[in-house]
């Protein structure tokens, strides 16, 4: 089958053409909301110290309670938490808006946290609707890579559309409070959209044994090394975030050069994501994520040694092709490791860790870019963190290897 029409099948298949567009659209949110609250707060109280609490308590409280909606959507199908959430998250964000117009500083931060408390788990319950849908048994089961690396690639619109469509609201509107309105909007219009799908509604009933209990994914063998690698690939991610525009301003190039390097870096994410998306790896999924991450890690060692920003921008085009690539088998391993009646809180603990990894990315690198000649450094940090997680993922007897092994062997006894 040709690369193009494994995608046109993808396409075809029941659901595809609102899992696509408007799995965008209901996550856009990710990208815009954050940006505009800091932006919306600093405004209403003129401290970006307060801006960056209430940023602060938006991150925290959706990392802490989204693998509760997780594991609430395993129990109960994904369908009413979405509606629910869907409904709840924009409902927040009027009250925050309200709270910053009167500027009340405890009622801005409490409507913070509960609007990224609420924001709808529309990504875990996206690729368990993919994992779902390419099941074994399915008859689309040889489609699961091209399905998953085209949610991947397609993801990273949310993360370059959604702060240009800030800066575009501000622009036209002359303030944040629009682009806070939008991204409610579309965040309640794509959840409620998407959760009509037939997938769904699916209650993925289980027998008592089966409920989810406890720590419920964590303690299943082979994601938390798992959870360990997305881990470092976080940090990667939020060094990268600093580290490209502080490249950019040291060169002379200026704050906005920075988001268009950023830009092409993304870029290259995706087109990577859609040829690997089509490729058939004879190896292991743990070996060829153990690739993948040595890959982005000898990218960003690279980084570290680029004279000039143009070479900069190659280097990120370059690498950036294998970030997409890397993340669809993360993703595939996560279905291929997690039971099912825990697939949903699977993929949330992954949203969850990655951006407890990129806060202290961001967080580190920021502190080695301020010291004298640590741009490199701070690459090169990055790089180390990948290797990491590589050496992990690529262990021959470690947990994620015998978690794939148990997986293969179930799978075979499954198609007999």
């Amino acid at each position: 089958m040709t690369a193009l029409r494994q995608y046109l099948v993808v396409w075809r298949m029941p659901g595809a053409r609102v899992l696509w567009p408007i799995g965008i659209l209901a996550r856009l949110g990710i990208g815009m909301t954050p940006l505009a609250l800091l932006l919306l707060v600093e405004s209403a109280t003129g401290r970006y110290a307060a801006a960056g609490i209430a940023g602060a308590s938006y991150a925290i409280a959706g990392a802490a309670l989204s693998p509760v909606a997780g594991r609430l959507a395993d129990r109960f199908g994904s369908r009413p938490v979405l509606i629910t959430t869907g409904i709840l998250h924009p409902v927040a964000l009027a009250v925050l808006l309200i709270a910053c117009r009167a500027t009340v500083f405890p009622l801005i931060i409490a409507a913070s946290a509960v609007a990224g408390a609420t924001f709808p788990p529309a990504t875990a319950a996206i690729r368990r609707a993919w994992t779902d849908m390419t099941e074994v048994g399915s008859g689309n089961h040889e489609l699961r890579q091209a399905a998953l690396a085209a949610e991947t690639s397609l993801f990273e619109l949310v993360f370059v559309l959604g702060p240009v469509l800030v800066s575009a609201f501000i622009v036209v509107t002359g303030g944040p409070a629009a682009a806070i309105v939008a991204a409610g909007t579309t965040t309640l219009i794509g959840t409620l959209w998407i959760a009509r799908l037939p997938v769904m509604r699916r209650s993925h009933e289980h027998g008592p044994t089966e409920q989810t209990r406890g720590l419920g994914p964590l303690k299943v063998s082979g994601f938390p090394a798992l959870l360990a690698c997305v881990f470092g690939l976080g940090i990667a991610f939020g060094a990268g975030g600093v580290i490209v525009p502080a490249y950019a301003e040291q060169h002379g190039a200026g704050a906005s050069l920075g988001g268009v390097l950023l830009g092409i870096w993304g870029l290259g994410s995706a087109v990577g994501g859609f040829w690997f998306g089509t490729r058939r790896p004879a190896m292991s999924l743990p070996k060829q994520f153990a690739g993948l991450l040595a890959l982005v890690g000898v990218s960003f060692a690279m980084l570290a040694f680029m004279p000039t920003p143009v070479a900069l921008a190659v280097g990120l085009v370059i690498g950036g092709a294998t970030i997409a690539p890397a993340l669809t088998v993360e993703n595939n391993l996560v279905g291929r490791i997690a039971p099912a009646s825990m697939l949903n809180e699977a993929f949330t603990w992954v949203v969850t860790v990655s951006v407890g990894g990129s806060a202290a990315g961001g967080a580190i690198s920021g502190i080695i870019v301020d010291q004298p000649g640590g741009l490199p450094w701070a690459f090169l940090m990055a790089a180390a963190a990948l290797l990491a997680s590589a050496a992990i993922a690529g262990y021959p007897s470690g947990p994620m290897t015998r978690a794939d092994n148990q997986a293969a062997a179930r799978l075979r006894e499954a198609l007999g």
